[in-house]
């Protein structure tokens, strides 16, 4: 995830006014979500929160809202409202916080992906790319219940 000096950063480097002309990232992406401090680990089935950075580097202010879409989610879903209204976020790195849960349905590795960012004035949508890899494990007396049945004797 991207830490919140490098938002910071990212922000300072928006108001500054650089640009480069071959499609820079605030053309591509002109509104981030980064996770703080994602988790590099959950347990099956138990939610857990995670906050997002949410960065407007637009030379516009935004009203925006934030959308975990889950027909976009494999593995790790969201858990609770599946949306989010974040306000007018100012332009030239504007930025808020949110929280949101995730639970995981299934053990293995993931990536937590689904994010949409829509501008509610304009209606244009933006996919964010996947947010953070996770690795799903099951809580402790599962495995001890597993290990119990691989030791079955006949």
């Amino acid at each position: 995830g991207l830490s919140v000096d490098v938002a910071a950063a990212s922000a300072q480097r928006s108001m500054s006014g650089q640009r480069n002309n071959e499609g820079s990232l605030d053309e591509t992406l002109p509104i981030t979500v980064e996770p703080i401090d994602p988790p590099s680990t959950i347990k099956l089935s138990v939610p857990e929160q995670v906050s997002l950075l949410i960065v407007n580097h637009s030379s516009q202010p935004m009203n925006l809202q934030l959308q975990m879409r889950l027909s976009d989610m494999t593995g790790v879903v969201i858990c609770g409202s599946s949306f989010v209204g974040l306000g007018e976020i100012p332009p030239s790195g504007g930025s808020c916080t949110v929280d949101v849960r995730l639970v995981a349905l299934v053990a293995g590795l993931f990536s937590v992906k689904g994010c949409y960012i829509v501008d509610l004035s304009s209606g244009m949508e933006l996919q964010q790319p996947p947010l953070f890899d996770v690795f799903v494990k099951l809580p402790a007396e599962e495995l001890e219940e597993k290990k119990a049945m691989d030791i079955v004797d006949f």
